[in-house]
């Protein structure tokens, strides 16, 4: 009846297979001599598109490079503060005093207060580093050194030009961190340890991060790093920036509620 209705409309009749049944020897042979039909499975092109881009290494790989874009725009926008000439953020006054302390180059210090902080959040804070998080300390700090004596690089001598460029350096900081977080690959050393603070004494990440900045800034200060008016309003302003950045971009901090164990996992 199928065969005589697809000659009468010109279609074709659907594909059949027997099914089998397994014997005693473990091989499908056709059972009972009776051809049970059912159709045959076909891949159309939109299964297979849907298999290839729903796998693994794909994602990952444009998940990688969304870290590593974030992460250069990160340095960008510390090298556009540094540059501004109207002090520095509270972190980079730190690192600034440290290497005038020790004589090592600012982006040297910066990847070793980042293993630092690496190592205290994983110790006291059970904040588990991802890749992200090793990237962020082993990358930034060789782009920092590499950006800040290239001659293209836009450079302000303070005032009301100094201010704007400072201000976007903040800005493409808060829009940085948004990107390679929402990588999904682990925070940076810096912001795993405020957001795992902030979820250890459950407080917001404005308040973690205003605090902990803050006290940043003494040390930089005591260590005769950088500061001025740019010092103020980064350690002021730049917890609102991030908060909105990360709701703008809808990304979830990779920190969640601790498991029994008080294990947080990245």
């Amino acid at each position: 009846m199928n065969v005589f209705r697809s000659l009468t409309t010109g279609t074709s009749p659907p594909l059949l297979e027997p099914a089998r049944s397994p014997n005693s020897s473990g091989r499908t042979t056709p059972s009972g001599g009776q051809v049970t039909c059912k159709p045959a499975h076909r891949q159309t092109p939109e299964s297979i598109l849907n298999s290839v881009s729903g796998t693994t290494v794909p994602r990952f790989l444009l998940r990688f490079a969304r870290l590593q874009l974030g992460l250069f725009v990160f340095a960008i926008s510390i090298s556009l503060m540094l540059e501004a000439h109207i002090g520095l953020d509270p972190w980079s006054a730190l690192h600034d005093g440290l290497s005038r302390q020790s004589g090592m180059t600012f982006g040297r210090i910066s990847q070793f207060t980042g293993l630092a902080l690496i190592l205290i959040s994983a110790l006291f804070l059970r904040v588990r580093p991802g890749i992200g998080t090793l990237f962020n300390m082993a990358t930034i700090g060789p782009w920092l050194d590499w950006l800040h004596v290239q001659p293209w690089f836009p450079t302000a001598d303070g005032g009301s030009l100094g201010l704007l460029q400072f201000l976007v350096g903040m800005l493409l900081m808060g829009f940085a961190t948004a990107l390679y977080i929402g990588a999904n690959l682990g925070a940076g050393p810096r912001d795993s340890f405020i957001l795992g603070l902030s979820q250890r004494l459950s407080k917001s990440i404005r308040l973690t991060r205003v605090v902990i900045e803050t006290s940043v800034l003494i040390g930089g200060w005591l260590l005769g790093g950088g500061i001025g008016l740019g010092t103020v309003i980064f350690a002021l302003g730049m917890g609102p920036i991030m908060q909105a950045c990360l709701r703008w971009m809808r990304v979830v901090p990779p920190i969640r509620e601790p498991a029994p164990t008080g294990l947080i996992r990245t």
